[in-house]
């Protein structure tokens, strides 16, 4: 049987977020939009979906005169994510299977 999904995470911005994120210690705003190839106001967007469900943190700083935004994958974000890898996983492995 297929495990429900989180709809949280089953968008590609929001995915493409965490995967980086749980690869890392942190990133900044900046090597975000640089990876994930979306627009500054979608990529802001989705990390406030994220951080409402406290799947991140978001730290607001300066470096030197300019604003720094830096994101962390949180513990419950982290699980959300594995077990979303792992609901994901099922699907692909229940098709196999069935060939």
């Amino acid at each position: 049987m297929f495990r429900d999904l989180d709809p949280l995470l089953h968008s590609q911005v929001r995915l493409a977020i965490m995967s980086i994120l749980v690869s890392v210690e942190k990133a900044e705003f900046s090597f975000l939009l640089e990876n994930i190839k979306t627009t500054k106001g979608n990529l802001s967007f989705q990390l406030g979906k994220l951080k409402e469900a406290n799947y991140i943190s978001i730290k607001k700083s300066f470096k030197g005169s300019y604003p720094l935004t830096t994101c962390k994958i949180s513990k419950t974000g982290l699980e959300a994510y594995e077990t979303y890898v792992e609901a994901i996983s099922d699907y692909f492995n229940e098709y196999r299977q069935g060939k």
